[in-house]
């Protein structure tokens, strides 16, 4: 049985400040949510994107700082530096060859993220993947790190491409993009990185 990995539950870059959700996040995602239903609806599973009332998406988000304990995925609120404003969501999944796994059966990571529609065009997802491709590095037993995303979401796809990922394929109507983790050292060159 693999050691629990340590994921950091702060991490900070130029112009981010990561951690994992709280319940108490749900106030000022809630706006968030509802004003980018359009903008995240076509890209996002829906039981992350869809705005619901505050009560219940503090549950959601109990349930994903729960996740996070547990180690079974790494959602971070990606936010502004003195923390007071949601601009997003970063995170981490364990996979296998067949999908998402429980982490001691992983041999790989897949990297997700969002942007509230306002916060785009500035490097954001870009810096915040970075921050958690050197963590991706440092969990035992990972060859690689993948993302995601629909072949339709030109500005998702570019995020990959200058963190020095690889195509890869085509699965279920995804791009499926690689960062190898044995050839890279992810820690020096893509922590924070714009």
């Amino acid at each position: 049985m693999r050691s629990r990995p340590t994921v950091p539950t702060t991490l900070r870059t130029a112009r981010l400040h990561l951690r994992p959700w709280a319940a108490t996040d749900a106030a000022r995602l809630q706006p968030i949510l509802e004003a980018n239903l359009a903008h995240l609806g076509p890209w996002i599973p829906a039981h992350v994107a869809t705005p619901l009332p505050v009560p219940e998406l503090a549950g959601r988000l109990a349930g994903f700082a729960d996740d996070f304990t547990a180690g079974r995925a790494y959602r971070f609120a990606l936010l502004t530096p003195d923390g007071t404003e949601v601009l997003g969501e970063v995170d981490l999944f364990p996979r296998g060859a067949t999908g998402r796994v429980p982490l001691a059966d992983a041999d790989r990571v897949e990297l997700g993220y969002w942007l509230d529609a306002a916060a785009t065009g500035q490097g954001l997802a870009t810096e915040a993947a970075g921050a958690l491709l050197a963590i991706a590095a440092t969990l035992p037993g990972m060859t690689h790190v993948e993302i995601r995303c629909d072949a339709a979401n030109a500005a998702s796809a570019a995020v990959p491409q200058r963190l020095g990922f690889h195509f890869s394929a085509v699965e279920a109507g995804l791009q499926v993009w690689r960062f190898e983790l044995a050839t890279h050292d992810a820690g020096s060159s893509h922590a924070g990185r714009p």
